[in-house]
């Protein structure tokens, strides 16, 4: 499951560089994850960084639209990281 940024984000600049695949981004009006590139931070912490940085309860959460379990997670992470090393 990719996460989402709610509009409750107020746009602190915490998550973003703490994500480990680069999936954030600033938006057209809130930072938005690329549902892509979102791991859930699966192969690099036990919980999404995101998460635990962002000083908005509920802010980041579980998005509906790209539910994923955990093994397809760690197969976008060893797609999207062993593709970088080439």
């Amino acid at each position: 499951m990719a996460l989402l940024i709610t509009k409750k984000c107020i746009n602190c600049d915490m998550c973003q560089p703490e994500c480990p695949n680069q999936a954030i981004s600033m938006g057209e009006d809130i930072y938005r994850i690329d549902s892509d590139r979102c791991t859930e931070c699966v192969g690099h912490y036990d919980i999404p960084t995101c998460q635990q940085v962002c000083p908005i309860d509920n802010t980041i959460v579980v998005n509906p639209q790209h539910r994923e379990s955990n093994e397809q997670l760690w197969d976008k992470f060893v797609v999207l990281h062993h593709a970088e090393r080439l």
